[in-house]
């Protein structure tokens, strides 16, 4: 899918990020005790008939056999890398390896492995039509959850976050039947291109309707009319959303839960379909059942078998999103396997709890690369002040209080002014500005609290899913603060203090 081209600018690096782009030799670290969880998704996928040709999950193994490394975060202090794998066979991630590992420091996710024996891992995404730059990874401990009672860490899309494999080995191409799913959040999403998971080209260009076979997740309505404001499953078949049929279908309501199950399947010829379900409790939901979009060419697919996540298939990075675990198969899943794999995915008791800020308590903001404190410029209290750094001088100018809107979403009201920090004319373009501003209620001035471990925290805004960010890394006073990509650099890192 299309979407804005994100262009470069020069930024100052810092030593601490620079280190993050060095290689070394990976560590891997799976050892632990936990029972093992027996069937997985791709057990039951296989006895089917359909067996997975890709499996990734940063959260649990996917097979019940399954004993080798997750996934993959590289550290920024000194570029080493470390595999991250499951506790025992058939089990749930080890978390505390990668605590251990990025202590004192910061990490990235470089590489989510498949846990088929086809080897499609998932790297950061390289550039592409829409957006030439090369994608960043996410932040490693921005997603803890927990899963088999264990705490483990998805992965967080934020703007410019994405990853791909051009190089596959058994992804269906040409008109093959496929069946996919992906366990993402409710609560996680905007109205950008694309947060997909699933089939795309393999030149990082939109090169026609059909050559894409993914699951899309989030608001952005592509054929109206579309219903109800709650974030849809979608199936990304290239220069489309498609709820359902043709594109527009108002059957397809959305979910909200706080998991979400997301399913699709494509027969390749004439039919596909589109469910959704509770990731925590209850069956799947179908949307669509019936056939595959009438327009020139969805009938046959003419899928090239890349694999994307968290981007569209040419580099579209602007979406947000969540993602926990996803497979792909090969063949038309049936309805009772699909039934079969999210009882499977229910019993797993994905959970979450956000414990930090504390409602309605007001904190000073300082950033880690400038050291200098969030501040309104000269004490303002007119809507437009602009929001920039400068030196703690300890007053109600510089402290922000948090307020609770939605599931990890905050309005950040300044103490003396009592207005909220707010992306300025809703702006979604890098560089947007940020300014105080009465409280208007909407997504630009409602912000999710990342943690990067160590005590430092994102600040992305709902609207656009850019980060608050220090522009070009300044250090004197009056720099101004913008929203931008996540660079995975401590110029977009905060520390709270009261």
């Amino acid at each position: 899918m299309r979407f804005q081209v994100f262009r470069h600018r020069w930024r100052k690096v810092f030593a601490v990020a620079a280190a993050a782009l060095l290689t070394g030799a990976a560590l891997t670290v799976a050892t632990g005790t936990a029972t093992a969880a027996g069937t997985g998704p791709c057990d039951i996928y296989a006895s089917g008939g359909t067996p997975c040709v890709a499996a990734h999950s940063t959260t649990r193994a996917l097979f019940g056999s399954y004993g080798g490394s997750l996934y993959q975060v590289r550290r920024w202090s000194d570029g080493a890398t470390a595999n991250i794998g499951v506790l025992s066979a058939g089990g749930y991630a080890n978390a505390a390896a990668q605590d251990s590992f990025c202590s004192g420091t910061y990490c990235t996710i470089v590489r989510i492995y498949d846990q088929t024996s086809r080897h499609n891992d998932l790297t950061i995404a390289p550039g592409g039509g829409a957006n030439p730059t090369a994608d960043q990874g996410a932040n490693a401990a921005a997603l803890p959850v927990t899963a088999g009672g264990h705490k483990v860490y998805g992965v967080y899309i934020s703007a410019g976050n994405g990853y791909r494999n051009n190089n596959t080995n058994g992804i269906a191409t040409g008109s093959a039947p496929e069946g996919m799913y992906m366990v993402t959040e409710g609560t996680h999403f905007n109205d950008r291109c694309c947060f997909d998971y699933g089939n795309a080209e393999t030149n990082n260009n939109d090169t026609g309707n059909g050559d894409m076979d993914a699951i899309y997740f989030g608001t952005l309505c592509w054929f109206s009319p579309c219903s109800g404001s709650a974030p849809k499953v979608m199936a990304d078949l290239e220069n489309g959303l498609f709820a359902g049929g043709n594109g527009s279908n108002t059957a397809n309501t959305g979910r909200s839960s706080a998991f979400v199950t997301a399913v699709t399947k494509n027969n390749g010829t004439s039919t596909y379909a589109i469910k959704d379900g509770n990731a925590q409790s209850g069956g799947l939901s179908t949307r669509w059942n019936g056939s595959l979009p009438t327009q020139g060419g969805y009938q046959p697919m003419t899928k090239q078998g890349a694999i994307i996540l968290g981007i569209g298939g040419d580099n579209s990075n602007g979406s947000v999103g969540s993602f926990f675990e996803g497979v792909m198969t090969s063949g038309y899943p049936s309805d009772a396997t699909e039934n079969s794999v999210q009882a499977n995915i229910v019993s797993v008791g994905y959970a979450k709890s956000v414990t930090f800020p504390v409602n309605g308590a007001s904190y000073r903001l300082t950033n880690l690369a400038a050291g200098k404190v969030l501040d309104a410029a000269n004490c303002g209290t007119a809507n437009g002040t602009a929001v920039q750094l400068w030196d703690n001088l300890n007053n109600a100018c510089q402290q922000w209080r948090f307020t609770n809107v939605g599931a990890n979403k905050w309005t950040i009201t300044n103490v003396n002014a009592g207005t909220v920090l707010d992306a300025v004319n809703c702006g979604v373009a890098l560089g947007t500005a940020t300014n105080l501003w009465q409280s208007l209620g909407n997504k630009c001035q409602q912000w999710a609290v990342i943690p990067a471990g160590n005590g430092r925290y994102e600040l992305v805004v709902e609207n656009s899913g850019m980060v608050l960010d220090d522009q070009n890394c300044g250090t004197a006073n009056g720099t101004k603060t913008q929203m931008w990509m996540w660079l995975n650099n401590t110029c977009q890192l905060w520390s709270f203090s009261s």
